[in-house]
């Protein structure tokens, strides 16, 4: 039986000429699937997260290294860089979001550690300055003369030293809730 022709291929499966072809086989057989009896490698448990104790330790320390920096910048300059309290301020929040976690303390906790750290490194500032002019230690004038040391932060705040508090402020609440997502 020869035939002088090819055999008819299938038509459409619906009517029309948009119609899907019929299904047809796989030209080859499957393959076999992965080789079995090799465990997976154990999963790597989460990081502990949310631990708003550890979250105010790392703000407070944090808080004191950043205002003894913060200081020191005032007491070389002889002036108050609004970058520095924007810094003060980040490195207080970065500290408590990243070490506490998400918890609704941390970023109000963080804004008060910044604005105590900024205070703080400004009258470590303002104690360096005066150390130097009259001659006395640090550790004299800062301690034994503190009272002298807030006259002069006093006399020389003027409302660019409290937006400075406000920037601070903001930098770690702001910096406090990114870094605890």
């Amino acid at each position: 039986m020869s035939q002088s022709a090819p055999p008819p291929q299938p038509g459409p499966v619906g009517a029309g000429p948009y119609a899907q072809q019929a299904p047809a086989g796989l030209p080859y057989p499957p393959q076999p699937g992965a080789p079995g009896g090799m465990p997976m490698a154990p999963v790597a448990p989460a990081p502990v997260r949310g631990n708003p104790a550890l979250g105010l330790v790392a703000a407070v320390v944090a808080a004191v290294v950043a205002a003894g920096l913060y200081g020191l910048i005032i007491g070389a300059t002889k002036h108050e860089i609004g970058y520095a309290a924007v810094g003060v301020g980040f490195v207080v929040g970065l500290a408590a979001g990243k070490a506490g976690g998400r918890n609704a303390v941390l970023p109000i906790a963080s804004v008060v550690l910044a604005l105590v750290s900024v205070y703080f490194g400004q009258l470590v500032g303002e104690a360096m300055i005066g150390a130097k002019a009259t001659g006395l230690g640090f550790s004299q004038v800062f301690f034994d003369h503190f009272d002298v040391v807030q006259k002069a932060w006093k006399e020389d705040a003027d409302p660019l030293t409290f937006l400075f508090f406000a920037i601070a402020g903001f930098a770690a609440f702001s910096a406090a809730r990114k870094a605890a997502r």
